[in-house]
């Protein structure tokens, strides 16, 4: 039954907040050449700017300090200890491992933690472990944070320069190791504005609907349903049965079978909003700062066809939204492994335009459904008119001031991978330009990172007021962003594909391994490894959830 007085709050997160932007766009001429059928390597223009974005949050002074570890390295205390002191069994672990650090608490009277910094980049993807570990260490040690303070996440255009430094040799490529320590300068003195300028401020998130994202595993020949799986577990690493016979050829595309309703469209959105006491005013005066956009669907509008740089549909959608609120977007791409705009793979940059637009609206749909920052809507009063009308109005108050962070490794299996010589057999037949990049980014992705049976795959959770960030390195299929979801209940959670790293690869359900998926045998870990992921990003949120201290948030009555 509801009261009078009874407020409909936004989940929230209050304390500091900084933002700042710079301008990414690479040099004309850099290697970007990002597709097998390229017949061009180096960029010849740009179709619109590439940015980076830094958000610092931290708390306010006063707030209960938030637990974290001394060395740099956090780690999920365990869930139930009374005494609030890590057991030996590290929770978080499926596998039940135990790992040899172990969190401490900051006590009364320590310093406020170190800030949250999220940096979002147009840009690609990383190729090589060596590349993106040199520019994350350098943001880390020019902004003094710990690693589970810092996310760097791409947008995952396939548009845009060539992040790896071993390409040097290759047209264009020379521009690249300067390219790479420009993007780490760039976050270095964006996040330390960020910081600089940390002040009261407020973030409320939100949910929106964009149906974009398509389901992108189509199956040619006979079975050729997404719903229907094709046994091609006796096919190699990269080999695919012929479209006549009655396994079906697995392709990227758009796969009109499956059903809209059955493809995630979540847009989850944050409203980060400056917040001043008004003198003599019921309401707070408030200032746009920035948007948190998290959507999942490839940027994979623009193709071998063009030749500019280009954040694809995310900078039509960063432009209408900003256009509209006047504060800065970071973009987070979500779990979109097997989701991708319907129409892609074209040279017409005015498609990528449209599948912004189409974004942006529905981000400016979602936010014009929010009360005023920092406000809840309250049921102040009974109006009797024809009938009696419930009166509600945004009134004050103050959200959730937790803001937690933890960083933790899953131990994932590998399948059995071919030699590089076997690889390269098997695709003897296809475009010699496109083997060769295949072989190229299959010989990257191993260096560093398999090394042995298994691999560590990185997560990290943020816990920001009554919301949830969830990031790691891979790119997981959309059924972790809605196990993640699912298991936070009515909790927001953005979800990050791409962000930090190692362990650049797939994370596909088992069933695009029976399916034969590209995804699937594009990567090295075996089938089971997307359970195990979310397994351990739930284990993660459960025990910042359960960890939290009692007494950090307060309510204007």
């Amino acid at each position: 039954m509801v009261s009078l007085h009874d407020r409909v709050t936004v989940p929230g997160f209050r304390g500091l907040a900084g933002v700042a932007r710079r301008d990414v766009t690479p040099p004309v001429g850099i290697r970007a050449r990002n597709w097998g059928p390229a017949d061009w390597n180096a960029s010849q223009g740009t179709h619109r700017a590439m940015t980076l974005t830094a958000i610092a949050l931290a708390q306010a002074p006063g707030t209960t300090p938030s637990h974290r570890t001394p060395d740099g390295v956090a780690h999920p205390e365990q869930v139930g200890a009374p005494d609030g002191v890590a057991q030996p069994e590290q929770v978080g672990a499926p596998d039940g491992a135990t790992h040899p650090e172990r969190p401490t608490h900051e006590r009364p009277g320590a310093p406020r933690a170190e800030p949250l910094v999220m940096i979002t980049v147009d840009a690609t993807w990383w190729r090589r472990v060596d590349d993106e570990r040199g520019v994350r260490d350098a943001v880390l040690a020019g902004l003094g944070l710990p690693p589970e303070r810092l996310l760097i996440s791409l947008s995952h255009t396939h548009a845009g320069p060539v992040l790896c430094s071993h390409d040097a040799d290759l047209e264009g490529g020379e521009l690249v190791p300067a390219y790479l320590e420009h993007l780490a300068a760039q976050a270095v003195d964006a996040g330390r504005e960020a910081v600089a300028s940390l002040a009261p401020a407020t973030l409320e998130w939100t949910t929106g609907r964009c149906s974009l994202a398509a389901d992108r595993e189509l199956i040619l020949g006979a079975g050729g349903s997404h719903g229907e799986p094709v046994d091609t577990t006796s096919a190699g690493a990269g080999a695919t049965a012929d479209a006549t016979e009655d396994l079906g050829t697995p392709v990227i595309g758009f796969n009109p079978s499956v059903p809209r309703a059955a493809t995630d469209d979540t847009v989850v959105i944050g409203r980060l909003s400056r917040v001043e006491p008004a003198a003599g005013e019921p309401l707070p005066t408030t200032t746009p700062l920035a948007t948190i956009v998290n959507y999942a669907c490839h940027p994979t509008t623009l193709a071998w066809q063009n030749t500019l740089v280009s954040p694809d549909y995310v900078g039509a959608m960063r432009d209408l939204v900003e256009e509209s609120t006047g504060a800065p977007v970071a973009f987070f791409q979500g779990a979109s492994g097997e989701l991708a705009p319907r129409e892609q793979y074209t040279g017409d940059v005015a498609v990528a335009d449209r599948h912004g637009t189409s974004l942006g609206l529905a981000v400016l749909a979602a936010l014009a459904e929010l009360p005023p920052p920092g406000t809840a809507l309250e049921l102040t009063r009974v109006v009797q008119s024809g009938a009696p009308l419930g009166v509600w109005e945004p009134r004050p108050v103050e959200g959730s001031r937790v803001l937690r962070a933890v960083s933790d490794a899953v131990v994932l299996g590998l399948r059995d991978l071919p030699t590089l010589a076997q690889m390269e057999a098997e695709w003897a037949d296809i475009d010699p330009r496109s083997r060769d990049e295949r072989l190229r980014r299959a010989r990257n992705l191993r260096d560093g990172y398999v090394t042995g049976p298994s691999v560590e795959h990185p997560t990290w959770v943020w816990q920001i007021g009554d919301g949830f960030l969830v990031a790691h390195p891979g790119e997981a299929y959309s059924r972790f962003q809605r196990t993640v979801r699912e298991h936070a209940g009515d909790r927001p959670v953005v979800v990050a594909n791409l962000t930090n790293g190692p362990g650049f690869v797939y994370l596909p359900t088992d069933e695009a391994y029976v399916r034969g998926a590209y995804q699937a045998w594009q990567s090295p870990l075996a089938p089971g490894s997307l359970a195990r992921l979310e397994q351990h990003a739930t284990n993660l949120i459960d025990t910042l959830a359960a960890t939290t201290p009692a007494q950090t948030s307060t309510e204007d009555q």
